[in-house]
């Protein structure tokens, strides 16, 4: 039977928003450390002579900054493993509710710290909002991809990368010196993601926990139900509650997925390593390197107003996420995420040619900020929002939680080693660095053609129906019966 359509309710739309707040505060906090780089670095140096009555070294100077940036990311690391835990024991809705106290807690941190004369505070006061921000990159599109339709997965799932590339360019905005990217009020500039998460706070009460995980994990199928007529603003919700229930008897037939089993059940292996080389895909393609040093980068192209150019690319940004939302599901998700990665392996190239030829003509500092731009571009148009939602579309109920995490996690690791080495490696590679990335692209473009499979428009069970089909005819010994957990179940003679 196909699945219904459904449609998107005004309030579907405001909890699906109302979510999007945590990537908004994710996005923020990746760009919000860029704008203010050159003021932060004196205040490192004013403290370290307030304290020592000597200056930094230029070495170290580099290295806490490289720390600065890293740092954020070892923190999603520790919130992304975490996701499935508090998904599961907590709800989804609830979980985000909860993990706001770290986001109020390290923007206090942050904000208060040249008033303590502190950049361990700094330092510190990231690391704890990665970690928010790494249960934000897990819990956000979970929670989306539960509430939204199956007609509208693809699109709504779009806006957890709308909020995110909408939170760099506001971190932008006000990074600006004539705004808050001052000597002055930098701090303030830290701490806004105090006030977004006590907005989020507030709000989060009026939004309903996923109906999905109440119906199949908590088996509380009235309050599902209601809950599933609201968002969808019909009484008529018969099919959703079939396939979530559906979902829910393959469920009881699986023992509780852990980390470990989605790498050991030969059911699980395949979707997870798509989802972690996604994952992988999105962050070393380059991206967070143009995100993290846009405006080091503009200087080294000799661009006028570099801090302008580097807002400029968070409007692209902006802009070219918002075409993602509104063609993902006629294009497909595998479509865009090739186009994506054949394109920004071109803008490498010509990103490459640009900073080698510089010296030679001024024009070339032009070329350098069209190929930013167009990088950026296809960036947004596949590699940016697909690897978050896709993840949730690749596994069902009980291995989702986990498969989150596991992905979630291989992204921040990618994301920490490109903050922490991409300077380093820019120091020596020099204007050949971004070759490096277009290696990258070219291997996960060629993956994503032969590996990954297209999911606009499918129910979750039949995306899992699907591998294990694959898998059963990988295996002809196993053709007579398909293994699940240790529970054979007899294959349908149709198949």
């Amino acid at each position: 039977m196909e699945p219904k359509k459904g449609r998107i309710t005004c309030y579907l739309a405001f909890c699906v928003s109302v979510a999007a707040i945590g990537s908004l505060q994710f996005g923020y906090n990746t760009g919000v450390i860029n704008a203010p780089e050159e003021i932060i670095r004196s205040f490192y140096n004013d403290t370290y002579i307030h304290r020592y009555h000597i200056p930094m070294t230029s070495a170290m100077l580099t290295s806490l900054w490289s720390l600065s940036v890293a740092i954020f990311s070892v923190g999603g690391m520790f919130g992304s493993l975490s996701v499935g835990y508090f998904a599961n024991r907590f709800g989804r809705r609830n979980s985000m509710l909860l993990v706001n106290v770290a986001a109020l807690v390290g923007g206090a941190l942050m904000a208060l710290s040249k008033l303590g004369w502190s950049f361990e505070m700094l330092i510190i006061g990231r690391f704890i909002i990665g970690i928010f921000s790494g249960f934000c990159t897990g819990l956000v599109p979970m929670y989306i991809g539960e509430l939204a339709p199956t007609a509208y997965r693809g699109a709504l799932g779009t806006l957890n990368q709308l909020g995110i590339v909408v939170g760099i360019l506001i971190a932008q905005i006000f990074g600006l010196e004539v705004i808050l990217g001052s000597s002055t009020f930098w701090p303030l500039l830290l701490g806004i993601t105090v006030i977004l998460s006590v907005i989020q706070c507030a709000l989060l009460p009026f939004c309903p926990e996923s109906p999905r995980y109440l119906l199949i994990v908590k088996n509380e199928n009235e309050q599902a139900e209601t809950i599933l007529k609201r968002l969808r603003g019909t009484h008529d919700v018969a099919s959703d509650i079939e396939e979530m229930k559906e979902e829910g008897r393959r469920m009881a037939q699986e023992k509780p997925v852990s980390f470990i089993e989605l790498f050991r059940s030969s059911q699980y292996r395949q979707p997870i390593m798509i989802a972690i080389v996604l994952q992988l895909s999105q962050q070393l393609s380059g991206i967070n390197a143009v995100f993290y040093y846009s405006t080091t980068i503009f200087k080294e192209a000799k661009v006028p107003n570099p801090v302008y150019a580097t807002i400029g690319a968070g409007i692209v940004n902006t802009v070219f996420t918002v075409v993602s939302l509104l063609i993902v599901e006629r294009a497909g998700r595998r479509t865009l995420h090739l186009i994506g990665l054949g394109g920004m392996a071109v803008f490498a190239v010509i990103m490459t040619i640009a900073l080698k030829l510089i010296d030679v003509a001024i024009g070339w500092s032009y070329v350098s900020i069209v190929a930013v731009f167009g990088f950026v571009a296809l960036f947004e148009i596949g590699p940016g929002p697909i690897p978050w939602f896709i993840v949730a579309e690749l596994f069902s109920q009980g291995p989702r939680p986990a498969a989150m995490a596991v992905s979630g996690c291989s992204n921040w690791t990618a994301n920490f080693l490109v903050g922490m080495l991409f300077p380093y490696a820019a120091e020596g590679c020099g204007p050949y660095v971004f070759l490096i990335f277009l290696g990258f692209l070219i291997i996960f473009f060629i993956f994503t053609f032969f590996k990954v499979p297209e999911t606009k428009g499918r129910t979750f069970e039949d995306i899992a129906q699907q591998f294990q089909k694959r898998n059963t005819f990988d295996q002809p010994h196993k053709r007579n019966s398909v293994e699940l957990t240790g529970v054979k179940v007899p294959q349908d003679p149709m198949e």
